[in-house]
């Protein structure tokens, strides 16, 4: 597959955008020209069935103004205060701008702790899954008013990275100041060369990664290249391309200068290779014959066929399947914690909300959150 078609083949899409595309650095105003077509190109891919999420930068850096805080280092309080002033201004300009093609914009905030706690994890992930599905475009942004110097991510190219690896993207675009990886620093180095393609992230790889040199933002290649650990590790690709010009999108698929890493497996292999052989299970669920033969023909268990529960885990826990013999017949994460799965089992799935009180999924495990076979 030639390069720009990485983009167009996209089904599911994250867009990483930072602060010195964004906001200009001396003014703190938004570019609002770039913006508008960058929405423009997120509406193309919208509209031949993309699902596409934005993680952008900016909240500080437009923030600042207000507040009289340009021109100098930020106290992590300020930062903060600087954030929860900008961030709201971010968004609006989000909605706005996609606004002008039918587009609803949803306004997501995640620390790091969002994604390494695993109950949050679920519900973060729940959350950008159900609207997907209702065709919003989830604008994400670190949730700089509230986390503290122990549990941020200091930079939004491992939250994209993060939030692809969540919502299984296949397809990851870091916007930058530079047109992807050099061989050396394109800066100080006239005999640089661009890096196009990188199939595995080697020693001499990440040797190539520079520093950040810009006043609003926090990454620089060394956070990017971190990025493309995750992103590769979860399946997906994951391209660093230049987003100064005017429909990055659309310059990126047309010419493709940039530099795509490219994963050995897809997300869903990728993710379920994971749950096989990476997550500790904290329970078991037995199941009857029909729920067996139903998990081997590929469809997800229902609470009808869960006969006993053993051990005590919560929602996204891992447990095992058994069957009625004993025997291991798969692995997966939970879509209810132990003592509702006793709760609902044997029962149908439309009788889920009578018994517990309230509208959780019909599956115990979906199917994409399930590995069969020994």
């Amino acid at each position: 597959m030639a390069a720009p078609a990485y983009l167009a083949n996209a089904k599911r899409l994250v867009v990483k955008i930072g602060s010195s595309l964004l906001v200009d650095e001396e003014s703190g105003k938004l570019h609002q020209a770039w913006l508008d077509a960058l929405c423009d190109d997120v509406a193309t891919a919208h509209k031949r069935g993309q699902e596409v999420l934005i993680v952008t930068s900016g909240a500080v850096a437009i923030g600042r103004g207000p507040l009289g805080m340009t021109g100098r280092k930020l106290r992590l309080e300020e930062k903060q205060a600087a954030a929860a002033t900008g961030q709201m201004r971010l968004t609006q300009a989000y909605q706005n701008s996609l606004d002008r093609h039918g587009i609803t914009v949803a306004q997501v905030l995640l620390t790091l702790d969002d994604t390494e706690n695993r109950r949050r994890y679920i519900n973060a992930r729940n959350t950008l899954e159900t609207l997907l599905r209702l065709r919003a475009v989830p604008v994400i942004n670190e949730n700089d008013s509230v986390a503290t110097a122990e549990i941020r991510f200091g930079d939004n190219d491992r939250l994209a990275a993060r939030v692809t690896q969540m919502v299984s993207a296949d397809t990851c675009v870091l916007f930058s100041d530079i047109d992807g990886l050099y061989t050396a620093d394109p800066r100080t180095n006239p005999a640089a060369t661009l890096v196009p393609e990188v199939r595995e992230i080697t020693p001499e790889i990440e040797s190539m990664a520079g520093v950040a040199v810009s006043g609003v933002g926090s990454g620089g290649m060394v956070t990017k290249i971190m990025a493309a650990k995750i992103c590769v590790g979860a399946g997906c690709r994951m391209a660093i391309a230049p987003g100064k010009p005017m429909n990055p999108l659309q310059v990126l698929e047309r010419d493709g200068r940039s530099t795509w890493f490219l994963p050995v497996a897809e997300p869903r292999a990728a993710r379920k290779r994971w749950i096989a052989g990476s997550v500790q299970t904290l329970g078991v669920l037995v199941v009857d014959d029909g729920a067996v033969t139903a998990l081997f023909s590929g469809k997800s268990l229902l609470p009808a066929g869960v006969t006993d529960v053993s051990g005590e885990f919560e929602r996204g826990d891992a447990v095992e399947v058994r069957g009625a013999d004993g025997r291991v017949i798969a692995k997966g994460l939970s879509a209810y914690a132990a003592a509702d799965i006793r709760a609902i089992r044997g029962r149908k799935s439309e009788d889920i909300e009578t018994i517990l009180g309230f509208r959780g999924r019909s599956e115990v495990i979906h199917r994409d959150d399930l590995v069969v076979g020994n």
